[in-house]
């Protein structure tokens, strides 16, 4: 009863608080789609409303879902080819998955040089606690020239179109952003971002490569960890 004491001063019960933050992080839905879709089921509750919440308790659900989720994998995969504009300025959106697709970590800077790279690899290694044995990027030197001073015992593989699971990974930022019609600023996208793959991670589970018995298994599991997070079990 204790974590409950964040949704405090709320109207409405912490069910439609965490369920409304669940849909607009893990669906491209706008906050007013989401306002329809409680209202068809008798909530009214108005979309600025849905904005707070999201504002408010996503980044805390995505602080949770980091640290159930542990260490990932060992095999880091990166790329900062996607280029996000941002109040009219060019951003480089810098992502590392592992080899099971799960988003390590984002980070949003202006430029793709050494320190921005070093800048990366250290917000990576504090995330996750340790060095990866391999990282696979592509041939920007100045990942190596980082890796040199910051991650010197790693493998680094530069070859081409190895780290094509990172560049494809982006295709989530992408629809997102043509239905928030472009970030607003820096930092709401970084916020957005991080909360996202933390929401993205929990529910990827990979259905063509399950039996259906098996997906039903582990998506049970998904939704009892968000309820465990959200204090809604």
């Amino acid at each position: 009863m204790k974590k409950q004491s964040q949704y405090r001063g709320h109207r409405f019960p912490h069910e439609i608080i965490s369920h409304a933050v669940w849909l607009y992080h893990r669906f491209c839905l706008s906050f007013r789609d989401i306002e329809d879709l409680l209202a068809e089921r008798g909530v009214v509750v108005s979309y600025e409303t849905i904005r707070q919440w999201c504002l408010k308790f996503g980044p805390r659900y995505a602080k949770q879902l980091r640290k159930r989720q542990g260490r990932l994998g060992d095999t880091w995969y990166m790329d900062e080819l996607t280029i996000i504009t941002v109040q009219g300025e060019r951003r480089y959106l810098w992502r590392a998955v592992d080899q099971d697709d799960n988003v390590i970590d984002i980070l949003i800077q202006k430029r793709k040089d050494k320190q921005a790279a070093k800048r990366f690899f250290r917000k990576m290694l504090k995330g996750q606690g340790q060095s990866p044995r391999r990282m696979i990027t592509d041939k920007l030197k100045s990942y190596g020239a980082a890796r040199r001073e910051v991650m010197p015992s790693v493998l680094h593989c530069q070859e081409r179109r190895a780290n094509n699971r990172a560049e494809t990974s982006h295709q989530h930022t992408r629809q997102q952003e043509r239905q928030m019609r472009r970030f607003k600023s820096p930092g709401q996208a970084q916020r957005f971002l991080t909360i996202h793959s933390a929401v993205h991670n929990l529910f990827r589970i990979g259905r063509h490569l399950l039996r259906a018995r098996h997906y039903r298994t582990f998506r049970s599991q998904a939704f009892s960890s968000w309820q465990q997070v959200t204090c809604v079990c």
